[in-house]
């Protein structure tokens, strides 16, 4: 018998924000205020949800995980290493790989919702593929509904 998993239930607006200090050696100008709070975190901690908010400045960002944002109100110019710059504002969605850089100006306010993934070594993904392949290959596993994409009917 499968065990029972839960579901997790929050209201965004309703989460109350900590502080969450931007590193003083990335601020380039102004003196942003940054908070956030944890909506929600995987069984493994390999994934969580935040609320995020900051006020006026400029700064750099370096990502360490896998991080896709989408902003909910205000806006946010932010330009990476190419130098490649977008405006992001209320609807607009970015995808930060892990070991990306990116300069982040807030002209007044931004607040998002921040989906982070600290991505698994090449090795394990590599090996966690072969098995599935050779399971596969011997009728112990079927090929549907492996990723999170098939999921929701979506490819690649």
């Amino acid at each position: 018998m499968r065990a029972t998993k839960k579901i997790e239930f929050s209201i965004a607006d309703d989460v109350a924000l900590k502080p969450a200090p931007i590193n003083a050696e990335w601020i380039l100008e102004g003196a942003p205020a940054a908070r956030n709070a944890l909506l929600s975190q995987s069984e493994n901690g390999a994934a969580c949800t935040l609320i995020w908010d900051c006020t006026a400045g400029v700064f750099n960002g370096s990502y360490s995980i896998d991080e896709t944002v989408y902003i909910l109100e205000g806006s946010v110019i932010v330009e990476d290493e190419a130098p490649v710059t977008r405006r992001l504002e209320a609807g607009s969605n970015a995808f930060f790989t892990a070991g990306s850089r990116a300069k982040w100006r807030v002209e007044s306010y931004v607040r998002k919702v921040a989906f982070c993934l600290q991505p698994m070594p090449r090795g394990y993904i590599l090996a966690k593929n072969l098995t599935k392949a050779a399971l596969r290959t011997v009728g112990l596993r079927k090929m549907e509904g492996e990723s999170g994409l098939a999921m929701f009917g979506a490819e690649r």
